[in-house]
């Protein structure tokens, strides 16, 4: 059954290589759309799949509407799934290794300009303990260009408020330690002191920095409806998602001087060729002003 396989396979993602739940989730999630597009094509097995079947499947992501970015993210799940079953014996020719990757652009990600980012960061009522939560949660993504799920992962150990560093468990499981800045140290302080100490049930157990008012850590969930809500409230027309703090945190140590190597360092990218886009964003940024203030744009 090819269902089978595929749950060796996350296995073997999971113990072999390390990979984080989440990736293993996101693979998880687009090999069993390509076994279930297998199975309505009458293949029950994946030694007779040929290449023919898997430029289908492609075409099939994209009359489904999935842009180019999306459909390379699901041939490159099914490429690792193809190795892992050269490896394993399950066939003999690796038939997805001579797919092409649909051609696919660099999409900028979207950042906040710094008025933006004081709106949104000053607009949590720091009156009440959700209020001193999100501050605090906001404040840190922003002082220290954290994923989301790097910050709600968080355990109060991990901090060292005293030295002035967050160390964080990115993925592949790899550690980096971050500087934060005063801003943010301030509100977690805050937060710790008059917030975290109401909201925590168990103290042994419950070890997770950002709490729920049950007393749970955060979920990915929570904070993405979190930052959408104070978008919102501080009225911020641009599109919003989670990373955009992330995004903004670069965007501006870049715009400033900052060195592309520490940036790459602080953000945890394992490869710099991801933090150079961010490089294209102050090219775009000097072609806008160029553009409105030059005499012949």
């Amino acid at each position: 059954m090819i269902e089978d396989i595929i749950a060796q396979f996350l296995d073997f993602l999971s113990v072999e290589r390390g990979l984080a739940a989440n990736t293993i989730s996101a693979y998880r999630i687009d090999l069993k759309k390509f076994a279930d597009f297998l199975k309505d094509a009458g293949i029950s097995s994946v030694d007779t799949a040929t290449k023919d079947e898997l430029r289908k499947y492609l075409m099939h992501l994209k009359n489904k509407g999935l842009l180019p970015n999306s459909i390379t993210r699901n041939l490159a799940a099914i490429k690792t799934f193809y190795k892992f079953l050269v490896n394993e014996g399950y066939v003999k020719t690796n038939v997805a290794g001579v797919i092409e990757s649909p051609k696919t652009w660099k999409r900028l990600p979207n950042a906040l300009n710094i008025e933006e980012v004081d709106r949104l960061l000053s607009t949590p009522d720091g009156r009440n303990w959700r209020g001193m939560r999100d501050k605090a949660s906001l404040e840190l993504m922003y002082a220290t260009g954290m994923r989301v799920s790097e910050i709600t992962g968080l355990k109060v150990n991990n901090l060292n408020l005293d030295m002035g560093f967050v160390r964080c468990m990115g993925k592949g499981s790899k550690e980096r330690i971050v500087p934060l800045g005063n801003k943010a140290k301030d509100a977690i302080k805050k937060y710790l002191e008059k917030s975290r100490t109401r909201l925590v049930k168990r103290p042994a157990q419950d070890q997770s920095l950002f709490l729920t008012r049950l007393g749970k850590g955060m979920s990915r969930q929570s904070f993405w409806k979190m930052v959408k809500f104070y978008a919102r409230a501080a009225g911020i027309k641009k599109d919003i998602y989670p990373h955009i703090l992330r995004h903004s945190f670069a965007t501006h140590l870049l715009e400033r001087g900052a060195d592309l190597r520490i940036v790459q360092e602080m953000l945890g990218h394992s490869d710099i060729s991801t933090t150079q886009i961010y490089t294209h964003i102050n090219k775009e940024r000097l072609k806008s002003i160029h553009h409105k203030y030059h005499p012949r744009p």
